[in-house]
């Protein structure tokens, strides 16, 4: 049961509000580990005398997948790769408690451990595939942990659950992408693999939507305001400063981009859509009681989706093929 708003007057009184509503409702974000798919399921298995000619079979099909295919899935493995800096970005939240036992601590602890077997999974995938050079791949990743991020949110936890939510549906939509590009290439164990993540993070999306939506409850005109700051930022992706051994910090992240864009896997049409789902979901259109700074908030996000999409409209897709040092 939520509060009423007048009785809640910071944002330390509403994350400990909605902790407790967390802890009670984890289980529908989370699942229980014994209740998991690992990576080892989706992989040839070493202790089979079977395992050369799976190994061999995995090969042929990954032999199939496109060049701008093959450089989007590694770029997607070295993002979620980078989980030590979601992680500790987590926990420099303000007003999150830390408390072991706590629904935020329980949900920080439970999400890192959900995300990390996208990783480990895809990482596996791409050593037996054949067609990568990991020690390449092995230095963007080192590099973007190194590197870290600035993703516009400062400490805040109103504008951090905006970019989760934005950001778990993007992944979302890689990797569902990537994978029905892996089934039409012929590679159905690959397409099975990125269904898998994409539904954890279509999960945890919805989790943090939650949360977003619970705010405007207690909250509305800071967090309103919250969402406007966030989308006139721009949403950027955490692998943004990705870069290659010896090219400059965020060079690679571009060509990635421009790669995913290429063939449909993440676009600015994408982007645009995330947008208007968020507003749909959150009813910014009918939200009560904000005061003046967040009306005319919200009159900028409402507007905000059609001049995305005229911007969209104009931008050529990009036709220059650049040579990634990860693939071999």
């Amino acid at each position: 049961m939520l509060l009423s708003p007048d009785l809640l007057t910071s944002r330390g009184e509403v994350l400990q509000h909605l902790e407790g509503d967390l802890k009670e409702h984890i289980g529908t974000y989370l699942k229980k580990v014994e209740d998991s798919w690992q990576p080892a399921d989706f992989l040839p298995d070493s202790r089979r005398d079977t395992f050369f000619d799976e190994v061999r079979d995995l090969r042929e099909k990954a032999g199939t997948l496109s060049y701008d295919l093959l450089a989007v899935l590694i770029g997607d493995t070295i993002t979620e790769e980078a989980l030590p800096n979601y992680e500790a970005w987590f926990h420099q939240l303000d007003h999150i408690s830390h408390h072991r036992d706590g629904g935020w601590a329980q949900w920080i602890r439970g999400w890192t451990a959900e995300e990390n077997r996208h990783g480990d999974l895809l990482n596996r995938y791409l050593y037996l595939c054949g067609r990568v050079n990991m020690r390449e791949m092995e230095y963007s990743t080192q590099y973007l942990i190194n590197d870290g991020f600035d993703l516009g949110t400062a400490n805040d936890p109103y504008r951090s659950f905006v970019y989760t939510s934005y950001q778990e549906m993007a992944t979302n939509v890689s990797h569902r992408r990537v994978g029905q590009l892996a089934r039409q290439a012929g590679d159905d164990g690959l397409s099975k693999i990125c269904g898998m993540i994409a539904g954890d993070e279509n999960r945890h999306a919805r989790a943090y939507k939650a949360f977003v939506a619970s705010i405007f409850e207690l909250d509305p005109s800071e967090m309103m305001l919250a969402f406007e700051d966030m989308m006139r930022k721009k949403i950027v992706m955490p692998a943004h400063y990705m870069r290659e051994l010896g090219v400059d910090m965020g060079k690679t992240f571009g060509h990635f981009t421009d790669a995913a864009q290429r063939i449909g896997v993440y676009t600015s049409a994408d982007y645009c859509d995330i947008l208007d789902t968020l507003i749909s979901e959150w009813k910014i259109e009918h939200l009560a009681g904000l005061n003046g700074a967040a009306e005319k908030a919200r009159e900028y996000v409402m507007a905000l989706p059609a001049r995305l999409r005229r911007v969209a409209e104009r931008m050529p897709v990009p036709q220059l093929e650049y040579r990634f040092k990860w693939i071999s």
